[in-house]
């Protein structure tokens, strides 16, 4: 009878051993989950400290702009560091055309002290306007006196100047019909395409060129009078901003 109670004794011990296990288990199992929340937590103060440095690095102001619980966070600043090329690109472009415009209204200052030449700066770019006086005779695209030497002052500047240039032909209302120009629109044409080909001639390249014949549309003085009719006759070569000066 004692060798049977020991026997029951050491079953009942056995019986319930499982449970040590068991809680084994489900401690190690809570330690994972506390390790895997841990992990998964942001934390937030060190999260901006370092999107604000690697902002900072890269040109911007900060990569995170807003941070709130939910851990909100815009994309580190690529997009500032495009517009801050770009900025920067503007920059060297608007220094390039300011040197340039200096430069023609110092070969051309003659010129433009008589009111022949005028030039202007916009955000288009830079338009040297030149009376067609300068440049033809009356109701004629062929180029006389000193036209040539002055046009090629200019295409002397532009040929080594990587911007776009716009060469555009005015007329006043007074209609011209001959068997050389039906209209005014040839006739502003002609005058534009004969500006171009010498700037060809003279180094500037063609694919940078382009040639306009605007008629009588676009005056700036009135037509009433004859000093307004010859302020319009005229030829504007404009060289225009941001056109693959990078």
């Amino acid at each position: 009878m004692a060798r049977r109670k020991r026997f029951d004794d050491d079953s009942h011990e056995n019986h319930e051993r499982w449970l040590i296990s068991y809680a084994d288990f489900i401690t190690l199992l809570f330690a994972f989950f506390v390790v895997m929340y841990a992990v998964s937590v942001v934390n937030v103060g060190k999260y901006k400290v370092l999107s604000d440095a690697l902002g900072d690095a890269f040109g911007g102001h900060g990569a995170a702009r807003r941070i709130d619980a939910s851990v909100e966070v815009e994309a580190l600043p690529l997009s500032n560091l495009i517009a801050h090329r770009r900025a920067e690109a503007a920059k060297r472009d608007r220094e390039r055309l300011d040197l340039l415009a200096r430069k023609l209204n110092s070969v051309l200052a003659p010129l433009v002290d008589s009111g022949k030449v005028r030039i202007t700066q916009s955000a288009r770019g830079i338009t040297v306007e030149i009376n067609a006086s300068v440049l033809f005779d009356e109701g004629d695209a062929a180029l006389v006196g000193n036209a040539r030497e002055t046009l090629r002052t200019v295409a002397g500047l532009l040929k080594d100047d990587p911007h776009a240039i716009e060469v555009e032909g005015h007329t006043d209302t007074t209609p011209i019909r001959n068997a050389a120009f039906p209209s005014n629109w040839e006739l502003s044409a002609v005058r534009a395409s004969t500006v171009v080909r010498l700037f060809v001639e003279n180094g500037v390249a063609e694919q940078r060129l382009a040639a306009v014949g605007r008629g009588a549309n676009q005056p700036v003085a009135p037509n009433g009078d004859a000093t307004g009719r010859a302020r319009n006759r005229r030829v504007a070569v404009t060289i225009l901003s941001g056109s693959g000066a990078d």
